[in-house]
C-alpha cells in the first residue's frame, strides 16, 4: 500500500477529531448562547444540507430544487414523533391533542425522518426523473411548494398541527450536556458525510458521474440511467430529510412557513460557492455562508453615528444587501466556486518544472 494512501484516512481523522476539540472548547469557553457556537452548530447542520445537494446536483448532473421540501418533511416527522406524550395537549391545543400517540427516541427518530423523505422521493421520482434540465428543476420545486402546502391544510391538523408551531421535542441543548451540545450536529454531519463520501467514491458513484458527463455514452457502456438516477434522488433525499431534522433541533420549534423556495435556493448558492462536484468545497462554504450570513455582518445592520453625524446606508437590512455583494464578486472570480471539482486531500504544490535546456 502507498504511503499516500495510508496518510490519507489518518489525517483525515485527525482533522476531524481537531474539529470536535474546537467545537467544545468553543462552546465550553463562550457558552451555548455565543454567535461562534451557533455558527458551528448551523454551519454543520447546513454542511450536511449542502452535500446532500451537491451528490443531485454536482455529482450526478440532476437539477433539483426540492429540498425544501425533503427537509420539511423529515423535520416534520422527526418532531411528530419525538414530542412528549405528556405535552401533545398544550402543542396541538387546537385539535384536541392531536392523534399521534407515539413517541420515539431522538435517534430512531432521525432515522425516520430520512427514510419517510426517502419514501416521498421515490414516489415523485417515477414521473419527474424521466424530465432534464429546467423541467426537472421546475418539478421538483413544485413538489416542495405542493408539500409545504399541505402540512399546513387543517384537515391534517391532527397530524401536523395545521400551520401552528410544533415545540418541546428534544433539541440539542436537552439531548446532551450545554457544554457539549455544538458536538451532536458535527457527529451526526460528520457520519452522515462520510458515508456520502464513500458511496461517492464507490462504483455507484462512478455511475453517477458518468451519467453527469454524458448520459448515451453511460448508457452505451451499460448503466441504468433510471435506476441510478432514481438511486441518486433517493439518497440525496434520505440525508435532507435528516439535515431537516437536524435544523429543527437547532430551532428549537418547527413551522412549515420556514421552509420557502428561499431555502432551496440558499443551499444551491452554497453548492455553486463551494464548487458543484466537491464535498469538502461545500462544507467550507456551508461554514463560510453561515458566518457571513449570521456574525460578521451583523454589525451592517446597526445605525452608527460619528459625533452628531450619522454614517449613510448603515441600518437595517444594509447586511444582506453587502452580503449579496460579497457573492456576486466570489461567483464572478470563481466560476468553477472555491473548490471546483476537487477535494482538500486533492490539493497539491504545483511541481518544478525540470529544466529542458540543452547544453552547450
Amino acid at each position: 500500500m502507498k504511503k499516500q494512501s495510508v496518510a490519507k484516512p489518518i489525517v483525515s481523522a485527525l482533522v476531524v477529531a481537531l474539529i470536535f476539540v474546537l467545537a467544545w472548547l468553543a462552546e465550553k469557553t463562550n457558552g451555548s448562547s455565543s454567535m461562534l457556537v451557533t455558527v458551528l452548530k448551523k454551519g454543520a447542520v447546513y454542511a450536511l444540507i449542502a452535500v446532500s445537494m451537491n451528490l443531485l446536483n454536482g455529482f450526478t448532473g440532476l437539477f433539483s430544487l426540492g429540498q425544501a421540501g425533503f427537509m420539511l418533511v423529515g423535520a416534520y416527522t422527526y418532531a411528530i414523533f419525538t414530542i412528549p406524550l405528556a405535552k401533545r395537549v398544550a402543542v396541538y391545543q387546537y385539535y384536541a391533542g392531536g392523534c399521534v400517540g407515539v413517541e420515539l427516541n431522538f435517534v430512531v427518530a432521525l432515522i425516520l425522518a430520512g427514510v419517510v423523505a426517502a419514501l416521498f422521493a421515490a414516489l415523485i421520482g417515477f414521473p419527474v426523473l424521466r424530465l432534464k434540465s429546467d423541467y426537472l428543476a421546475i418539478a421538483t420545486l413544485g413538489f416542495a411548494e405542493i408539500i409545504r402546502a399541505i402540512v399546513q391544510w387543517d384537515s391534517l391538523g391532527p397530524v401536523t398541527n395545521g400551520s401552528n408551531l410544533l415545540k418541546t421535542y428534544p433539541t440539542f441543548n436537552s439531548i446532551m450536556p450545554k457544554d457539549m451540545s455544538v458536538l451532536f450536529p458535527f457527529i451526526v454531519a460528520g457520519v452522515c458525510i462520510a458515508l456520502i463520501l464513500l458511496l461517492i467514491n464507490s462504483t455507484y458513484g462512478r455511475a453517477f458521474k458518468a451519467i453527469r458527463d454524458d448520459e448515451i455514452a453511460a448508457e452505451a457502456m451499460g448503466v441504468n440511467l433510471f435506476h441510478h438516477k432514481q438511486m441518486a434522488f433517493v439518497i440525496s433525499s434520505f440525508f435532507a430529510g435528516v439535515g431537516g431534522a437536524l435544523l429543527a433541533m437547532y430551532q428549537g420549534s418547527l413551522q412549515a412557513n420556514a421552509f420557502k423556495s428561499s431555502m432551496t435556493y440558499e443551499i444551491l448558492l452554497i453548492v455553486v460557492i463551494g464548487g458543484m462536484g466537491s464535498v469538502s468545497g461545500s462544507v467550507i462554504a456551508s461554514f463560510l455562508f453561515i458566518a457571513c450570513s449570521e456574525w460578521w455582518l451583523r454589525f451592517l445592520d446597526n445605525t452608527t453615528f460619528i459625533g452628531d453625524f450619522q454614517i449613510p446606508l448603515l441600518g437595517s437590512g444594509f447586511r444582506m444587501v453587502v452580503f449579496s455583494v460579497v457573492i456576486m464578486v466570489v461567483v464572478l472570480f470563481f466560476r468553477r466556486g472555491l473548490m471546483g471539482d476537487r477535494e482538500l486531500w486533492e490539493l497539491r504544490c504545483a511541481p518544478r518544472r525540470a529544466n529542458k535546456g540543452v547544453k552547450a
